[in-house]
């Protein structure tokens, strides 16, 4: 019991990070006319701009914010669809072989989307 209350938490944590990283998302790329933030767009002109792409690419900041992001992202939807297939009352067994393949899955994904977000850093 006390171990889904904490998954429980950290679904809920994991839900506002999302909230917080997508939000900044939007205001970079959607909302770069309204709000203007220095060096977000070095080079000027549209956030989708190549240069602007390598630009925020390069920077350090951002890759940790996609990192996050994606972790944050990757346990919140994972958990959420485990919770919906336990709510199908599996067998023991076939809730343990979710569970792994879940986990197994969203960690070789992490692992992918941070290599890609530290290759990304050195383009």
């Amino acid at each position: 019991m006390m171990r889904d209350q904490k998954l429980w938490t950290w679904h809920l944590a994991a839900g506002v990070v999302i909230l917080f990283f997508l939000g900044m998302h939007m205001t970079v790329m959607h909302l770069n006319t309204v709000v203007v933030l220095k060096g977000l767009n070095p080079a000027g002109g549209h956030p989708i701009d190549w240069t602007n792409v390598v630009a925020r690419a390069r920077s350090g900041f951002f890759m940790v914010t996609y990192v996050v992001l994606l972790g944050a992202a990757l346990f919140h939807g994972l958990y959420g669809l485990r919770n919906i297939l336990f709510e199908l009352d599996p067998a023991r067994w076939l809730k343990r072989a979710i569970s792994g393949l879940l986990l197994g899955g969203g960690l070789g994904l992490f692992v992918i989307g941070t290599w890609a977000a530290i290759v990304a850093r050195s383009m």
